[in-house]
């Protein structure tokens, strides 16, 4: 027992590696995880007292406990027994793949990432690039909603930057989760995403076993209270109107509902701007008829840069405004969780259209689009006043007063981009840019005049129907 062993060098080494890795994994880790989670614990208390609405348990559940769940829920089990019959395969191997479709799409939310830092990027972004404008009942409309029901914001989707602004906006109320589309899945974007609480989703995936993964995940979360965000368009407008909706996401928002259970209360959101940022790309698209979205990293880059230029020489100016407004909450239990969701769906367009605010440069265009030539520049003026006029509070240019130094502004930026002429004879659209001032013109185009019947109605009548 006291005798002396000879080891070769690699061999001990290997062994007081391998005494590391198990002290590490049985005591050290587990008593640094609880340090840590105490104080996560803590700072969640903290932070729940400032909030509107507390951060449900469900949200800050481990992400592995949650893929176990999601994948050991009975109808994802029935789901997985479905597939193993149909494609013919052992259910160990379906089993499988809806593990991954389960570790796809379950976020991994981080308190301290969402609320440190993605809160004060997205504010830091938002005023950097727009001057905010939000509705004058945002904040009453939002503190309605009862504190047991599971909020889902519902939004038009103009740009990217939406997910900035409503993350923003809503920072005081409580934690969004949002659904993204793939593009969002490329490292290291996926991992700051994931710990903000989003969560990816397939926007061509036609496969019964992964919508069932997907949809029982955004049953439990709606059910365990989590605030949503969804785009019911399914993608960016590349016309500039509100489209009719698409069904995905809400369908399973109302059959995973529960009338004895938590309320689920539906917040309208209109956004709109006076520069969407991907304008280019996304008219493009339109006339192409696709979604395909080529924008290159280089140019991205390069416009960083001449931005970050003219940062530095003083001569930074904002894109304009970006405006925000909240419509009428909407309660699933009080609307009819039994009425066909194609009713919902539009029921929720039209709240967003009701609500969508106006700004100069939509006016702007809207009034241009609709002339035959040359406009003076003080009738001009005079037509975007009446508009704004008939928007009332909808119209979130800014004060009365400050309207002649805005309309300058709104003129220079779409003579600066190359979008309009200012000539003696009055302003006029350039040539071949007549689809990015329709682009614009289309945000508010519906409340100036009536829309021909369209699918949305169509859904509407055919819903009423079966009644």
């Amino acid at each position: 027992m006291t005798q002396t062993v000879q080891l070769p060098l690699w061999l001990f080494v290997l062994i007081v590696l391998f005494a590391m890795v198990t002290f590490a994994s049985h005591f050290l880790f587990p008593s640094v995880r609880w340090f840590f989670r105490r104080r996560l614990e803590r700072g969640v208390r903290r932070l729940n007292r400032r909030l509107a609405r507390p951060i449900e348990p469900f949200k800050l559940a481990r992400r592995h406990d949650m893929i176990q769940r999601l994948i050991y829920d009975p109808q994802v089990m029935a789901e997985i027994v479905n597939y193993a019959r149909e494609h013919d395969v052992p259910e160990n191997v379906a089993f499988e793949k809806a593990t991954d479709y389960a570790r796809e799409i379950v976020p991994s939310f981080s308190a301290v990432a969402y609320f440190s830092f993605g809160i004060r990027a997205s504010r830091l972004l938002a005023k950097t690039l727009f001057s905010v404008r939000t509705g004058a009942e945002n904040e009453a409309r939002l503190r309605s909603v009862p504190q047991d029901a599971t909020v889902v914001f519902v939004m038009n989707h103009r740009s990217n930057m939406d997910y900035v602004l409503v993350t923003y906006l809503a920072g005081e109320l409580s934690a969004l989760s949002y659904a993204v589309g793939e593009w969002a899945r490329v490292w290291p974007l996926s991992g700051l995403i994931r710990s903000m609480g989003a969560y990816f989703i397939r926007r061509k995936s036609r496969g019964a076993l992964y919508r069932k993964v997907l949809a029982r995940y955004v049953q439990m979360a709606i059910a365990g209270g989590v605030s949503q965000g969804i785009f019911p368009e399914g993608g960016l407008s590349l016309d500039g109107r509100v489209a009719p909706p698409k069904l995905g996401l809400l369908s399973y928002v109302v059959d995973g509902h529960e009338p004895v259970g938590r309320d689920v209360v539906f917040m309208p959101v209109a956004i709109n701007y006076d520069r969407v940022l991907e304008d280019n790309v996304l008219i493009a698209a339109g006339l192409r008829g696709d979604r395909r979205f080529g924008a290159r990293v280089t140019v991205i880059a390069r416009y960083l840069l001449r931005k970050m230029g003219q940062a530095l020489r003083g001569h930074y100016s904002r894109f304009g405004a970006a405006a925000v407004v909240f419509g009428e909450p909407l309660s699933l239990n009080v609307f009819g969780p039994d009425r066909p969701v194609e009713l919902l769906g539009d029921e929720l367009i039209d709240r967003i259209r009701d609500t969508m605010p106006g700004l100069y440069i939509p006016l702007l265009a809207y009034a241009l689009d609709a002339a035959d030539g040359p406009v003076s520049r003080d009738d001009l003026a005079d037509q975007v006043s009446q508009m704004a006029r008939q928007l009332g509070p909808l119209f979130l240019g800014g004060p009365e007063g400050e309207r002649d130094d805005a309309m300058a502004f709104a003129i220079n930026k779409l003579r600066g981009n190359k979008v309009i002429a200012v000539e003696p004879e009055g302003i006029s659209i350039l040539p071949g840019q007549e689809h990015k001032v329709r682009f614009y013109a289309n945000s508010i185009a519906h409340h100036f005049e009536a829309d021909p019947p369209d699918a949305a109605t169509a859904n509407k009548i055919a819903a009423t129907a079966r009644l």
